[in-house]
Protein backbone atom coordinates (compact mmCIF):
# COMPACT_ATOMS: atom_id res chain seq x y z
CA UNK A 1 0.00 0.00 0.00
CA UNK A 2 1.72 3.13 -1.26
CA UNK A 3 0.81 6.72 -0.43
CA UNK A 4 2.21 10.08 -1.51
CA UNK A 5 4.09 11.85 1.30
CA UNK A 6 3.98 15.62 1.71
CA UNK A 7 6.82 16.55 4.12
CA UNK A 8 7.67 20.11 5.08
CA UNK A 9 11.14 21.45 4.10
CA UNK A 10 12.48 20.70 7.59
CA UNK A 11 11.00 17.20 7.56
CA UNK A 12 12.39 16.58 4.08
CA UNK A 13 15.88 17.42 5.32
CA UNK A 14 15.46 14.97 8.21
CA UNK A 15 14.21 12.28 5.83
CA UNK A 16 17.23 12.82 3.58
CA UNK A 17 19.52 12.35 6.59
CA UNK A 18 17.80 9.05 7.37
CA UNK A 19 18.31 8.01 3.74
CA UNK A 20 22.01 8.94 3.82
CA UNK A 21 22.57 7.05 7.11
CA UNK A 22 20.83 3.93 5.79
CA UNK A 23 22.83 4.14 2.55
CA UNK A 24 26.11 4.64 4.46
CA UNK A 25 25.52 1.60 6.69
CA UNK A 26 24.48 -0.51 3.68
CA UNK A 27 27.60 0.44 1.71
CA UNK A 28 29.83 -0.37 4.69
CA UNK A 29 28.27 -3.85 4.83
CA UNK A 30 28.83 -4.27 1.08
CA UNK A 31 32.47 -3.23 1.47
CA UNK A 32 33.03 -5.74 4.26
CA UNK A 33 31.70 -8.58 2.13
CA UNK A 34 33.69 -7.42 -0.92
CA UNK A 35 36.91 -8.03 1.02
CA UNK A 36 36.02 -11.68 1.57
CA UNK A 37 37.96 -14.22 -0.50
CA UNK A 38 38.11 -18.05 -0.38
CA UNK A 39 40.47 -19.05 2.41
CA UNK A 40 39.89 -15.95 4.50
CA UNK A 41 37.80 -15.69 7.62
CA UNK A 42 34.10 -15.44 6.88
CA UNK A 43 32.58 -11.98 6.50
CA UNK A 44 30.73 -10.64 9.57
CA UNK A 45 27.06 -11.47 9.87
CA UNK A 46 24.21 -9.38 11.16
CA UNK A 47 25.02 -9.88 14.87
CA UNK A 48 28.64 -8.79 14.45
CA UNK A 49 27.73 -5.87 12.21
CA UNK A 50 25.10 -4.73 14.71
CA UNK A 51 27.73 -4.69 17.45
CA UNK A 52 30.07 -2.71 15.19
CA UNK A 53 27.26 -0.25 14.47
CA UNK A 54 26.82 0.40 18.20
CA UNK A 55 30.53 1.18 18.52
CA UNK A 56 30.44 3.43 15.46
CA UNK A 57 27.48 5.40 16.85
CA UNK A 58 29.48 6.08 20.00
CA UNK A 59 32.58 7.11 18.05
CA UNK A 60 30.91 9.40 15.50
CA UNK A 61 28.43 11.98 16.75
CA UNK A 62 26.87 12.56 13.32
CA UNK A 63 26.00 8.87 13.07
CA UNK A 64 24.78 8.69 16.67
CA UNK A 65 22.45 11.63 16.05
CA UNK A 66 20.54 9.57 13.52
CA UNK A 67 17.88 6.96 14.16
CA UNK A 68 19.24 3.64 15.40
CA UNK A 69 16.10 1.93 14.06
CA UNK A 70 16.80 3.15 10.52
CA UNK A 71 20.48 2.17 10.62
CA UNK A 72 19.91 -1.24 12.20
CA UNK A 73 17.15 -2.04 9.74
CA UNK A 74 19.55 -1.31 6.88
CA UNK A 75 21.77 -4.08 8.26
CA UNK A 76 18.79 -6.43 8.49
CA UNK A 77 17.88 -5.67 4.90
CA UNK A 78 21.45 -6.39 3.83
CA UNK A 79 21.47 -9.70 5.72
CA UNK A 80 18.24 -10.68 3.98
CA UNK A 81 19.68 -9.65 0.62
CA UNK A 82 22.72 -11.86 1.18
CA UNK A 83 20.48 -14.78 2.17
CA UNK A 84 18.53 -14.33 -1.06
CA UNK A 85 21.80 -14.23 -3.01
CA UNK A 86 23.08 -17.47 -1.48
CA UNK A 87 19.67 -19.08 -2.10
CA UNK A 88 20.03 -18.24 -5.80
CA UNK A 89 16.85 -16.17 -6.05
CA UNK A 90 18.44 -12.71 -6.29
CA UNK A 91 21.64 -11.08 -7.43
CA UNK A 92 24.45 -10.06 -5.11
CA UNK A 93 23.78 -6.78 -3.22
CA UNK A 94 25.62 -3.82 -4.75
CA UNK A 95 26.42 -0.24 -3.81
CA UNK A 96 23.72 2.34 -3.23
CA UNK A 97 24.13 5.78 -4.78
CA UNK A 98 22.99 9.19 -3.60
CA UNK A 99 20.11 10.56 -5.66
CA UNK A 100 19.21 7.08 -6.90
CA UNK A 101 18.72 4.88 -3.83
CA UNK A 102 17.00 7.21 -1.41
CA UNK A 103 14.95 5.32 1.17
CA UNK A 104 14.81 3.52 4.50
CA UNK A 105 12.58 1.08 6.35
CA UNK A 106 10.92 1.22 9.77
CA UNK A 107 9.95 -2.02 11.53
CA UNK A 108 8.25 -2.34 14.87
CA UNK A 109 4.97 -2.52 16.73
CA UNK A 110 2.42 0.04 15.67
CA UNK A 111 1.85 2.54 18.45
CA UNK A 112 5.37 2.20 19.82
CA UNK A 113 7.89 2.37 16.97
CA UNK A 114 5.51 4.12 14.56
CA UNK A 115 1.88 5.05 14.12
CA UNK A 116 -0.70 6.27 11.58
CA UNK A 117 -3.68 8.53 12.06
CA UNK A 118 -6.27 10.12 9.81
CA UNK A 119 -6.84 13.88 9.86
CA UNK A 120 -9.51 14.34 7.19
CA UNK A 121 -11.06 12.58 4.24
CA UNK A 122 -7.93 12.92 2.08
CA UNK A 123 -5.16 13.63 4.60
CA UNK A 124 -3.39 11.28 6.99
CA UNK A 125 -0.22 11.35 9.08
CA UNK A 126 2.50 8.80 9.76
CA UNK A 127 4.88 9.10 12.70
CA UNK A 128 8.53 8.56 11.71
CA UNK A 129 11.32 8.37 14.34
CA UNK A 130 13.41 11.54 14.64
CA UNK A 131 11.08 13.28 12.16
CA UNK A 132 7.64 13.36 13.77
CA UNK A 133 4.22 13.35 12.16
CA UNK A 134 4.46 13.61 8.36
CA UNK A 135 1.39 14.16 6.23
CA UNK A 136 0.44 11.93 3.30
CA UNK A 137 -2.49 11.71 0.90
CA UNK A 138 -5.09 9.32 2.32
CA UNK A 139 -6.41 7.44 -0.71
CA UNK A 140 -7.55 4.24 1.08
CA UNK A 141 -7.71 2.71 4.53
CA UNK A 142 -4.38 1.63 6.03
CA UNK A 143 -4.59 -2.01 7.07
CA UNK A 144 -4.18 -2.73 10.76
CA UNK A 145 -1.96 -5.75 10.05
CA UNK A 146 0.89 -3.61 8.73
CA UNK A 147 4.02 -4.12 10.85
CA UNK A 148 6.50 -2.07 8.84
CA UNK A 149 6.72 0.61 6.20
CA UNK A 150 9.30 2.01 3.82
CA UNK A 151 9.88 5.65 2.94
CA UNK A 152 11.31 6.31 -0.53
CA UNK A 153 12.22 9.28 -2.68
CA UNK A 154 12.26 8.80 -6.46
CA UNK A 155 14.46 10.62 -8.96
CA UNK A 156 11.68 13.11 -9.63
CA UNK A 157 11.90 14.27 -6.00
CA UNK A 158 8.59 12.73 -4.89
CA UNK A 159 8.29 11.07 -1.48
CA UNK A 160 6.20 7.96 -0.88
CA UNK A 161 5.42 5.79 2.13
CA UNK A 162 4.78 2.09 1.47
CA UNK A 163 3.13 -0.06 4.17
CA UNK A 164 4.01 -3.76 4.04
CA UNK A 165 0.62 -5.38 3.52
CA UNK A 166 -0.12 -8.38 1.31
CA UNK A 167 -3.57 -7.79 -0.25
CA UNK A 168 -5.96 -10.72 -0.65
CA UNK A 169 -6.05 -12.38 -4.11
CA UNK A 170 -8.67 -11.39 -6.65
CA UNK A 171 -11.49 -13.91 -6.87
CA UNK A 172 -12.21 -15.41 -10.29
CA UNK A 173 -15.68 -15.52 -11.86
CA UNK A 174 -16.00 -19.29 -11.42
CA UNK A 175 -17.30 -19.79 -14.96
CA UNK A 176 -14.30 -21.69 -16.30
CA UNK A 177 -13.39 -18.94 -18.77
CA UNK A 178 -9.86 -19.18 -20.21
CA UNK A 179 -7.88 -16.44 -21.95
CA UNK A 180 -4.55 -16.37 -23.74
CA UNK A 181 -2.31 -13.29 -23.54
CA UNK A 182 0.32 -12.56 -26.18
CA UNK A 183 2.79 -9.81 -25.25
CA UNK A 184 4.35 -7.64 -27.92
CA UNK A 185 5.92 -4.28 -28.65
CA UNK A 186 3.39 -2.70 -31.01
CA UNK A 187 0.51 -4.26 -29.05
CA UNK A 188 1.45 -4.59 -25.39
CA UNK A 189 -1.08 -7.35 -24.69
CA UNK A 190 -3.28 -9.13 -27.24
CA UNK A 191 -6.04 -11.31 -25.80
CA UNK A 192 -7.56 -14.40 -27.37
CA UNK A 193 -10.92 -12.63 -27.14
CA UNK A 194 -9.72 -10.23 -29.85
CA UNK A 195 -8.91 -7.32 -27.55
CA UNK A 196 -5.66 -5.45 -28.19
CA UNK A 197 -4.31 -3.41 -25.27
CA UNK A 198 -1.41 -0.95 -25.36
CA UNK A 199 0.49 0.83 -22.60
CA UNK A 200 -0.16 4.60 -22.64
CA UNK A 201 3.29 6.17 -22.91
CA UNK A 202 4.33 9.76 -23.40
CA UNK A 203 2.26 11.88 -25.74
CA UNK A 204 3.81 13.22 -28.93
CA UNK A 205 4.45 16.65 -27.40
CA UNK A 206 5.98 15.06 -24.30
CA UNK A 207 8.22 12.77 -26.36
CA UNK A 208 9.39 15.75 -28.42
CA UNK A 209 10.17 17.68 -25.25
CA UNK A 210 12.06 14.67 -23.87
CA UNK A 211 14.30 14.58 -26.96
CA UNK A 212 15.03 18.30 -26.64
CA UNK A 213 15.90 17.93 -22.98
CA UNK A 214 18.19 14.98 -23.66
CA UNK A 215 20.07 16.99 -26.29
CA UNK A 216 20.35 19.85 -23.82
CA UNK A 217 21.61 17.46 -21.15
CA UNK A 218 24.32 16.14 -23.51
CA UNK A 219 25.63 19.71 -23.95
CA UNK A 220 25.54 20.65 -20.25
CA UNK A 221 28.75 20.57 -18.23
CA UNK A 222 29.00 17.81 -15.66
CA UNK A 223 28.45 19.05 -12.13
CA UNK A 224 26.82 22.31 -13.21
CA UNK A 225 23.54 23.65 -11.85
CA UNK A 226 22.10 23.71 -15.36
CA UNK A 227 22.73 20.00 -15.78
CA UNK A 228 21.05 19.30 -12.43
CA UNK A 229 17.96 21.28 -13.44
CA UNK A 230 17.69 19.50 -16.80
CA UNK A 231 18.08 16.09 -15.12
CA UNK A 232 15.28 16.96 -12.70
CA UNK A 233 12.91 17.85 -15.55
CA UNK A 234 13.80 14.65 -17.42
CA UNK A 235 13.22 12.63 -14.24
CA UNK A 236 9.74 14.11 -13.85
CA UNK A 237 8.85 13.19 -17.44
CA UNK A 238 10.12 9.64 -17.01
CA UNK A 239 8.25 9.32 -13.72
CA UNK A 240 5.07 10.34 -15.53
CA UNK A 241 5.65 7.63 -18.13
CA UNK A 242 6.40 5.04 -15.45
CA UNK A 243 3.27 5.96 -13.50
CA UNK A 244 1.11 5.50 -16.58
CA UNK A 245 2.68 2.10 -17.28
CA UNK A 246 2.16 0.91 -13.69
CA UNK A 247 -1.42 2.15 -13.64
CA UNK A 248 -2.13 0.30 -16.91
CA UNK A 249 -0.60 -2.90 -15.52
CA UNK A 250 -2.65 -2.68 -12.34
CA UNK A 251 -5.93 -2.10 -14.15
CA UNK A 252 -5.24 -4.75 -16.81
CA UNK A 253 -4.13 -7.43 -14.34
CA UNK A 254 -7.13 -6.81 -12.08
CA UNK A 255 -9.53 -6.94 -15.04
CA UNK A 256 -8.08 -10.24 -16.29
CA UNK A 257 -8.11 -11.79 -12.81
CA UNK A 258 -11.79 -10.90 -12.38
CA UNK A 259 -12.98 -11.98 -15.83
CA UNK A 260 -11.15 -15.30 -16.32
CA UNK A 261 -10.49 -18.38 -14.22
CA UNK A 262 -7.36 -19.42 -16.15
CA UNK A 263 -4.89 -17.02 -17.78
CA UNK A 264 -2.35 -18.38 -20.26
CA UNK A 265 0.82 -16.36 -20.85
CA UNK A 266 4.08 -16.99 -22.68
CA UNK A 267 6.94 -18.31 -20.57
CA UNK A 268 9.41 -15.61 -21.59
CA UNK A 269 12.78 -14.98 -19.94
CA UNK A 270 12.50 -11.20 -20.06
CA UNK A 271 15.82 -10.60 -18.27
CA UNK A 272 17.64 -12.61 -20.93
CA UNK A 273 15.73 -10.96 -23.76
CA UNK A 274 16.72 -7.42 -22.74
CA UNK A 275 20.42 -8.13 -22.38
CA UNK A 276 22.72 -5.74 -24.21
CA UNK A 277 24.21 -6.81 -27.55
CA UNK A 278 27.31 -4.67 -27.01
CA UNK A 279 29.60 -7.65 -26.53
CA UNK A 280 33.21 -7.27 -25.43
CA UNK A 281 36.28 -5.51 -26.76
CA UNK A 282 37.58 -8.75 -28.23
CA UNK A 283 34.21 -9.77 -29.66
CA UNK A 284 32.08 -6.65 -30.22
CA UNK A 285 28.39 -7.12 -30.86
CA UNK A 286 26.38 -6.27 -33.96
CA UNK A 287 23.27 -4.12 -34.36
CA UNK A 288 23.85 -2.73 -30.88
CA UNK A 289 21.74 0.40 -31.37
CA UNK A 290 18.81 -1.55 -32.81
CA UNK A 291 18.92 -4.07 -29.95
CA UNK A 292 19.05 -1.22 -27.43
CA UNK A 293 15.92 0.28 -28.97
CA UNK A 294 14.15 -3.10 -28.79
CA UNK A 295 15.15 -3.46 -25.14
CA UNK A 296 13.67 -0.06 -24.34
CA UNK A 297 10.44 -1.02 -26.10
CA UNK A 298 10.18 -4.26 -24.12
CA UNK A 299 10.65 -2.39 -20.86
CA UNK A 300 8.11 0.25 -21.92
CA UNK A 301 5.52 -2.47 -22.67
CA UNK A 302 5.78 -3.81 -19.11
CA UNK A 303 6.15 -7.47 -20.08
CA UNK A 304 7.59 -8.70 -16.80
CA UNK A 305 5.52 -6.48 -14.52
CA UNK A 306 2.22 -7.62 -16.07
CA UNK A 307 2.88 -11.31 -15.44
CA UNK A 308 4.24 -10.62 -11.96
CA UNK A 309 1.08 -8.77 -10.94
CA UNK A 310 -1.10 -11.47 -12.53
CA UNK A 311 0.62 -14.16 -10.47
CA UNK A 312 0.17 -12.08 -7.32
CA UNK A 313 -3.50 -11.26 -7.92
CA UNK A 314 -4.52 -14.66 -9.33
CA UNK A 315 -2.22 -17.21 -7.64
CA UNK A 316 -2.52 -20.68 -9.13
CA UNK A 317 -4.57 -19.43 -12.09
CA UNK A 318 -1.72 -18.26 -14.33
CA UNK A 319 -0.41 -20.89 -16.74
CA UNK A 320 2.96 -20.25 -18.39
CA UNK A 321 3.27 -22.03 -21.74
CA UNK A 322 6.06 -22.60 -24.23
CA UNK A 323 5.85 -19.80 -26.82
CA UNK A 324 7.51 -21.83 -29.59
CA UNK A 325 5.64 -21.59 -32.95
CA UNK A 326 2.59 -19.90 -31.41
CA UNK A 327 3.01 -16.94 -33.78
CA UNK A 328 3.52 -19.15 -36.88
CA UNK A 329 0.70 -21.65 -36.36
CA UNK A 330 -2.79 -21.10 -37.73
CA UNK A 331 -5.38 -21.37 -35.00
CA UNK A 332 -8.07 -22.48 -37.48
CA UNK A 333 -6.35 -25.46 -39.12
CA UNK A 334 -3.09 -25.94 -37.20
CA UNK A 335 -0.80 -25.42 -40.20
CA UNK A 336 2.61 -24.06 -39.15
CA UNK A 337 4.62 -21.87 -41.54
CA UNK A 338 6.77 -18.83 -40.98
CA UNK A 339 5.46 -17.32 -44.24
CA UNK A 340 1.92 -17.17 -42.82
CA UNK A 341 2.85 -14.18 -40.73
CA UNK A 342 3.07 -11.57 -43.45
CA UNK A 343 3.82 -8.65 -41.12
CA UNK A 344 3.69 -7.62 -37.50
CA UNK A 345 -0.09 -7.37 -37.59
CA UNK A 346 -1.28 -9.63 -40.45
CA UNK A 347 -1.52 -13.42 -40.27
CA UNK A 348 -2.68 -15.22 -43.41
CA UNK A 349 -2.57 -19.00 -43.33
CA UNK A 350 -0.88 -20.53 -46.41
CA UNK A 351 -2.97 -23.70 -46.11
CA UNK A 352 -6.57 -22.63 -45.41
CA UNK A 353 -6.42 -18.89 -46.06
CA UNK A 354 -7.56 -17.95 -42.54
CA UNK A 355 -6.87 -14.25 -41.83
CA UNK A 356 -6.52 -12.78 -38.36
CA UNK A 357 -4.48 -10.29 -36.42
CA UNK A 358 -1.11 -11.95 -35.84
CA UNK A 359 -0.99 -11.23 -32.10
CA UNK A 360 -4.59 -12.33 -31.55
CA UNK A 361 -3.92 -15.57 -33.47
CA UNK A 362 -0.90 -16.23 -31.22
CA UNK A 363 -3.02 -15.48 -28.12
CA UNK A 364 -5.59 -18.07 -29.24
CA UNK A 365 -2.83 -20.67 -29.60
CA UNK A 366 -1.56 -19.78 -26.12
CA UNK A 367 -5.08 -20.26 -24.76
CA UNK A 368 -5.34 -23.69 -26.37
CA UNK A 369 -1.99 -24.76 -24.91
CA UNK A 370 -3.08 -23.54 -21.47
CA UNK A 371 -6.13 -25.82 -21.54
CA UNK A 372 -4.11 -28.88 -22.52
CA UNK A 373 -3.35 -28.77 -26.25
CA UNK A 374 0.11 -28.29 -27.73
CA UNK A 375 1.58 -26.59 -30.79
CA UNK A 376 4.37 -28.43 -32.55
CA UNK A 377 6.73 -27.58 -35.38
CA UNK A 378 5.12 -30.27 -37.56
CA UNK A 379 2.13 -27.98 -37.99
CA UNK A 380 -0.33 -29.92 -35.84
CA UNK A 381 -2.42 -28.29 -33.17
CA UNK A 382 -2.53 -31.44 -31.11
CA UNK A 383 -4.95 -32.53 -28.40
CA UNK A 384 -3.84 -34.71 -25.55
CA UNK A 385 -2.77 -38.12 -26.85
CA UNK A 386 -1.21 -36.88 -30.08
CA UNK A 387 -2.27 -35.44 -33.41
CA UNK A 388 -5.19 -36.87 -35.32
CA UNK A 389 -4.44 -35.39 -38.76
CA UNK A 390 -1.36 -37.54 -39.50
CA UNK A 391 -1.30 -40.51 -41.85
CA UNK A 392 -1.79 -43.86 -40.06
CA UNK A 393 1.47 -45.51 -39.13
CA UNK A 394 2.04 -49.28 -39.24
CA UNK A 395 2.20 -51.03 -35.90
CA UNK A 396 5.51 -52.82 -35.66
CA UNK A 397 5.64 -55.94 -33.58
CA UNK A 398 8.50 -58.28 -32.92
CA UNK A 399 8.46 -62.05 -33.08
Amino acid sequence: MRFRLAPTPAQEQALLEHCSHARYVWNLAVEQHRHWRPGRQSAPGYAEQSRQLTEARKAFAWLGAGSQTVQQQALRDFAQAMSNFFAGTHRRPTWRKAGVHEGFRIVGQRGKAWDVRRLSRKVGQVWIPKVGWVRFRWSRQVSGIAKSFRVRRDRAGRWHVCFAVIPPPVEGPGTGEVVGVDRGVAVSAALSTGERLSVPGLRATEASRMRRLQRRLACAERGSNRRARVKAVIARLKARESDRRKDWVEQTSTDLARRFDLIGVEDLKVKNMVRSARGTTAAPGTNVRAKAGLNRSIHAAGWGLLVTRLEQKAPGRVEKVNPAYTSQTCHACGHCAAESRESQAVFRCRACGHVDHADVNAAKNIRDIAVGRTVTARGALQPLGGAVNREPQPVLSCG
